[in-house]
């Protein structure tokens, strides 16, 4: 899929998502529809979904598609904890090279880590989503997926 196709699908996928969510007040409940949409809209994701804040310095699973996530990952821990401690999306073209890697599904090549930020600036989860694909990530991702997830930040 070259760029101007992965940026119509995402702004279609987005425009879907806002749809549906509009009236939502409940964040989990807009986790779920969010991962439901991009799961089922982008094949090269394999798994999908949402680690939640729920202690300082700790995320727990949240709403996800795709096999079993690990259930809990502290912020000094793998891509998510990277994303969640530095409040930075963090993009690996191979989870193989990056160092402390947590291995969630053997099969996973490549990941993308979006942290979600309420309007103060309060992390309250991070938006993971891993493929069996190398590279299968870029700045097209990147920027769609933090404006996704400005969005589920406002929500509550």
């Amino acid at each position: 899929m070259d760029s101007n196709e992965k940026h119509q699908l995402y702004d279609q996928t987005i425009d879907g998502i806002e749809r549906l969510i509009a009236a939502e007040t409940d964040r989990i409940a807009v986790m779920a529809t969010v991962v439901c949409e991009l799961h089922n809209r982008f094949a090269w994701f394999d798994w999908t979904g949402f680690y939640r804040v729920v202690a300082p310095g700790l995320l727990k699973v949240g709403p996800y598609q795709g096999p079993h996530g690990c259930l809990e990952i502290s912020f000094d821990r793998g891509v998510c904890g990277a994303a969640a401690r530095l409040r930075q999306t963090q993009i690996v073209p191979d989870v193989r090279a990056f160092a402390g890697h947590i291995a969630c599904s053997h099969s996973t090549r490549s990941e993308i880590v979006v942290p979600v930020l309420t309007p103060q600036g309060e992390l309250v989860a991070v938006l993971d989503i891993d493929s069996n694909l190398p590279a299968a990530f870029d700045e097209v991702d990147r920027v769609h997926l933090e404006t996704l997830c400005q969005m589920i930040g406002r929500v509550g």
